[in-house]
């Protein structure tokens, strides 16, 4: 009996041991594991960075414009009737107050022959009326009527010569003539279309600028531009702008005046108009990596004792790498350029590398 109770303190003596150890062995596993885990929680993150500083900057840009003729105009009948003339010369040039057209105007002709005979007889009236008034032969009101008929078929013959002045259709100013769309002996109307004119030998510009450019586009400013399939570059001067920004595109009406002379130039072409802008000495670049594009607006990321600190941006220009921030930082902040995904705000973060020196 005693050997048993000896056999059974050694076993539970034993088992006491391994207890202990086994206990003893998983705190230190659980001591080794908690600090290393701290520590990793607590490790900043490393990043590039970018120091914002002043920049001195030109800024130019290119917009779509169009070339317009000094004058143009369709030529219009004023009156209907059948064509009996016809001189439109396709693609020459022509003299102010040249006769392209002549209507029919022998109806117009009669009436004034007609005319000018009553207005002699009227006229003969007139003076027998006057001699008898001076003998009191007729009243007063009796001459006054003859005089008003006379007065009456004067009227009547300047209409009609008006009439007849309308059935020729002559140049409004000098300029090349276009393509003419009818024949003689066609009927016309004030609808038809005989043909076009532009001045060519002087022509306009017309293009549009961004609202933001608007205070930089002053009469006289000198532009450049340059038409498709040439490599020609021409230059021109602003001569006026629109009274009002338009509301649908925010952009500005401008008009400049086309200083070369060059037969290759023709009103309707499409130009690429350059414009150049004076140099800003304090323009903030920043890479454009380090923009956010957020839902409204624009985010970066600044560097600031430590942690992240995320600020709203207004940008303006930009290039192949870089952007120009208008509003939202100051010179010498710093800007985050790598793991901007992963960064969140208040993050602890560690500077690695300053990309610009």
């Amino acid at each position: 009996m005693k050997l048993v109770i000896k056999l059974l303190r050694i076993l539970l003596t034993g088992l006491s041991i391994v207890i202990f150890s086994s206990c003893g062995s998983s705190d230190k596993k659980d001591a080794s594991v908690r600090p290393s885990a701290g520590l990793n929680r607590q490790m900043p993150m490393r990043v590039e960075a970018f120091v914002v500083r002043p920049t001195m900057i030109s800024e130019n840009i290119q917009v779509p414009g169009t070339l317009i003729a000094n004058e143009a105009t369709e030529i219009h009948p004023e009156i209907s009737g059948r064509l009996v003339q016809l001189n439109v010369a396709e693609g020459k040039f022509i003299s102010k107050g040249t006769l392209l057209a002549k209507i029919y105007d022998g109806d117009l002709q009669a009436q004034l022959k007609k005319l000018e005979v009553q207005l002699e007889i009227a006229n003969t009236n007139e003076e027998r009326s006057s001699q008898l008034l001076k003998i009191q032969g007729i009243s007063k009101s009796d001459y006054d009527a003859s005089v008003l008929n006379a007065s009456n078929i004067k009227a009547d013959i300047d209409i009609t010569r008006a009439n007849i002045t309308k059935t020729e259709i002559r140049a409004p100013f000098s300029g090349r003539v276009g393509l003419k769309n009818i024949s003689p002996g066609a009927y016309v109307t004030p609808l038809t279309i005989l043909a076009t004119i532009q001045q060519v030998d002087f022509l306009k510009l017309d293009f549009t600028v961004p609202e933001k450019y608007s205070s930089e586009i002053n009469k006289g400013k000198s532009v450049s531009f340059a038409t498709e399939g040439s490599a020609k570059t021409y230059n021109a001067k602003v001569m006026a702008t629109e009274s009002s920004i338009t509301e649908n595109t925010r952009t500005l009406m401008v008009r400049a005046i086309v200083e070369n002379k060059d037969a290759a130039l023709l009103p309707g072409s499409f130009a690429r108009v350059m414009l150049n802008f004076d140099p800003d000495p304090n323009a903030l670049m920043i890479p454009s990596e380090a923009v956010l594009p957020q839902a409204r607006g624009k985010k970066v990321i600044i560097y600031r004792a430590g942690t992240a600190k995320f600020t709203d941006i207004t940008t303006g220009i930009r290039d192949s790498a870089r952007v120009q921030v208008v509003s939202g930082l100051t010179p010498g902040d710093t800007v985050i350029i790598t793991g901007l995904l992963s960064i969140r705000p208040e993050t602890k973060i560690q500077i690695s590398k300053i990309v610009n020196p």
